[in-house]
């Protein structure tokens, strides 16, 4: 991360969601939730499981595996 403007991530399998205030992503350590303000995702390389983000980010956290599987449903169900 450089001065919480942008963030570069490694280990992503899959962006399940995404908006300008929140990222969802499945990574090789769990469910990665980034939040923020004005968030885009500049860069995804599937290949090399890389993500960058640029935006004011507020919150990164890892959810555990029941937590996640919540989350995917619920994005899901919102952006059907």
């Amino acid at each position: 991360m450089n001065n919480r403007r942008n963030l570069e991530i490694t280990g992503v399998k899959e962006v399940d969601s995404f908006d300008a205030e929140e990222f969802l992503l499945q990574t090789s350590m769990g469910y990665l939730v980034i939040r923020g303000q004005n968030l885009q995702m500049k860069n995804l390389d599937v290949d090399q499981g890389i993500v960058s983000i640029k935006g004011k980010v507020y919150e990164l956290s890892y959810l555990d595996e029941q937590q996640g599987e919540k989350a995917k449903g619920f994005f899901s169900k919102m952006f059907k």
